[in-house]
C-alpha cells in the first residue's frame, strides 16, 4: 500500500537588503557610540590619575610641615618632599597631559598644582572637581 504524500510548503524567508543595511547601520551606530565614550574614560581617567598624584604631594608637604613647622611651602623641593611621599617612590611622580605634554608639579604651592611652562594646568570646568587638581580636600 502506497502512502499519501502530502505537499509540505515551507515558507522560507531570507533578509531584504534593506533590513541589512539598517542593522549594519545600527552596529555602526552602536560602535561610534562606544568609541566616542572610550575616549571620554581615557581623559577622565588622566585627570584622576593627575588628582591622585597631586593629592599625594599635598599630604607629603603636609607632612612634612607638621615635622618641620618654621620651612615656608614657597622653600620646599623636591628634595625635602620625596621622603614624605607615599611608597617611598625615590622621585616625584611625573604627569602627561590630555594630549600627552609633560607636566610639571609645582611643589612650592599649597595645595600643588600642574604646571605646563608658566600656566597652571587644568583643562576640566573647576579648580575644585578633583580632575586634574587636588580638589576639595
Amino acid at each position: 500500500m502506497k502512502t499519501p504524500r502530502h505537499s509540505i510548503v515551507r515558507s522560507c524567508r531570507g533578509l531584504s537588503l534593506v533590513e541589512i543595511t539598517l542593522v549594519i547601520g545600527l552596529m555602526l551606530a552602536l560602535a561610534s557610540i562606544v568609541t566616542y565614550s572610550v575616549g571620554s574614560l581615557t581623559d577622565w581617567r588622566k585627570g584622576r590619575d593627575a588628582s591622585e598624584k597631586l593629592r599625594a604631594v599635598y599630604m607629603a608637604q603636609k607632612s612634612f610641615l607638621a615635622d618641620q613647622p618654621s620651612k615656608s611651602y614657597a622653600t620646599f623641593t623636591d628634595a625635602d618632599l620625596i621622603p614624605y611621599l607615599p611608597g617611598r617612590p625615590g622621585a616625584m611622580p611625573v604627569q602627561t597631559g590630555k594630549n600627552g605634554e609633560e607636566l610639571n608639579i609645582n611643589i612650592q604651592v599649597m595645595p600643588p598644582v600642574l604646571r605646563q611652562g608658566t600656566t597652571t594646568y587644568d583643562p576640566s570646568s573647576s579648580t575644585t572637581d578633583g580632575l586634574w587638581d587636588v580638589g576639595s580636600m
